[in-house]
């Protein structure tokens, strides 16, 4: 869908968030819990539902699964592009995003969720999360969708984290 849109002349509107934390654990112990969608109901606001989880973990470049909100109503179908633990991971959801359940509604467009963990210190991890949303401009975002991307927000994200990965 974007590729038909963009040869139509379509100009994308672009939205980039960045947030980073410095964690007290190994890489592999934050790649790990960060990297498993299951997680994600426990640590990401927003994030209610999560379907269609292969039974093996970690997933592997090519697996799918759908993130939904507390109404279900708003999905996004997500495909791992990278997992190269414990340094990178790379997932992106591709056509109607936030579509209901039969698949209508949402808004076209390309989500690109990045994970980067480094150790820039001696037992210390910098985990990063890069979010890109790129949408057509004839289409604007709704705005309740910028409370998602805001940085506070995915500082609450980081902060759960910590929280779930600490025991507190």
């Amino acid at each position: 869908m974007l590729r038909s849109a963009a040869q139509k002349g379509a100009t994308l509107g672009i939205v980039t968030t960045t947030s980073e934390t410095a964690f007290a654990h190994r890489p592999e112990t934050i790649y790990d819990f960060v990297t498993n969608p299951a997680n994600w109901t426990k640590t990401y606001p927003g994030s209610a539902h999560i379907g269609g989880l292969p039974e093996a973990l970690p997933l592997k470049v090519g697996d799918t699964w759908t993130e939904s909100g507390p109404d279900g109503n708003r999905i996004f179908t997500w495909h791992l592009a990278i997992a190269m633990r414990p340094t990178m991971w790379v997932f992106n959801s591709v056509g109607r995003l936030g579509h209901d359940a039969d698949g209508n509604g949402g808004m076209d467009g390309r989500i690109t969720v990045q994970y980067h963990f480094t150790q820039p210190g001696a037992d210390i991890t910098l985990f990063t999360r890069t979010m890109t949303i790129e949408a057509y401009k004839h289409a604007p975002l709704p705005d309740g969708f910028f409370r998602t991307v805001n940085p506070a927000h995915i500082d609450a994200y980081h902060a759960a984290v910590a929280r779930e990965l600490n025991g507190s």
